[in-house]
C-alpha cells in the first residue's frame, strides 16, 4: 500500500469534522445515532474524546447510498 493512501485512510476525524461531513447534523443527532448503534464506529481516546477513522466514515456512507446495487 502506498504511504499516502495509508495515511489518508488512517486519518482520524473529530466529532465536529464528522458532523460537518454529514452536512451539518447536530451533535445531539450524532450521539442519538450512537445510542441506537447506527452511527459510524468510533474510537474513544484515553482522554474520553471520540474519533472516527476516515475510511470507516466513507464505508459507512457507502453502505447507506440509495440506488446502488449490492
Amino acid at each position: 500500500m502506498a504511504r499516502d493512501a495509508g495515511t489518508k485512510s488512517a486519518e482520524l476525524l473529530t466529532v465536529r469534522q464528522v458532523l460537518e461531513e454529514l452536512g451539518g447534523i447536530s451533535r445531539r443527532t450524532f450521539y442519538r445515532w450512537r445510542e441506537l448503534r447506527i452511527a459510524p464506529a468510533c474510537i474513544r481516546l484515553p482522554n474520553g474524546e471520540l474519533r472516527v477513522r476516515r475510511d470507516v466514515l466513507n464505508d459507512w456512507l457507502d453502505e447507506r447510498a440509495e440506488g446502488v446495487a449490492s
